[in-house]
C-alpha cells in the first residue's frame, strides 16, 4: 500500500467506480444490490458532495461516497456516509478506514456537526462511529443505525437520507 493515494473522484471515475462498487457488494447478505446506483443518483442529484477514491497506482481500488443528512430538528449539517467500497481483492488491508478518516476531513471542512450510516457496528466502531438507534430513520434497521460526531452539537430527533438512497433503480 506504499503507492495507495486519495483523492477526489474525477468524472472519468465513474464507470469504474460503478464497477468497484457492484463487485464489492455483489452476494453480500447485507447488500441491497443497487449500491452501484445509489452512487449514480446521488451524483445525478447533485447530493454526491464528496466522492473519494483510493488508487494504487493507476488502479482504482476503492470509493467513499458522502451526501446531505438532515436531522428532523433541524440542527446543524450533517452528512451521510456510503455507499463505501473496497475491491475484494484489496479489502483488509486499511483502505476503507483511509477513505473514512479522509471523508470526515473533508466534511469537517464544510463544517459537519457529525455523519452518520447504517452499517456493521463492528467494523464502524473501529472508525469512531457508535450505535444511535434512538436517531435512527424509520426505514432503516436501528441495530446498524450510527453517528460519529465532528463537533459537540445536540442530537435531537431522527435522521433522514437522501431520497436517492431509496428511489427505484
Amino acid at each position: 500500500m506504499n503507492d495507495l493515494t486519495i483523492r477526489l473522484e474525477k468524472r472519468e471515475d465513474g464507470n469504474a467506480i460503478w464497477q468497484l462498487t457492484k463487485d464489492a457488494f455483489d452476494g453480500r447478505p447485507y447488500a441491497g444490490g443497487d449500491e452501484q446506483d445509489v452512487i449514480d443518483r446521488l451524483r445525478a442529484a447533485g447530493a454526491l458532495v464528496v466522492s473519494l477514491v483510493a488508487m494504487e497506482g493507476d488502479t482504482l481500488v476503492g470509493q467513499a461516497s458522502f451526501s446531505p443528512a438532515v436531522l428532523s430538528s433541524g440542527k446543524g449539517t450533517w452528512f451521510a456516509l456510503g455507499p463505501i467500497s473496497v475491491a475484494p481483492d484489496h479489502q483488509g488491508r486499511g483502505i476503507g478506514g483511509k477513505l473514512i478518516e479522509a471523508g470526515i476531513e473533508a466534511i469537517g471542512k464544510l463544517r459537519a456537526s457529525g455523519c452518520i450510516l447504517t452499517g456493521d457496528p463492528s467494523y464502524y466502531s473501529r472508525h469512531g462511529f457508535a450505535p444511535a438507534p434512538e436517531h435512527c430513520p424509520a426505514n432503516e434497521p436501528a441495530e446498524f443505525f450510527m453517528l460519529r460526531l465532528i463537533t459537540n452539537q445536540a442530537v435531537r430527533g431522527n435522521f433522514t437520507f437522501h431520497q436517492a438512497f431509496y428511489e427505484d433503480a
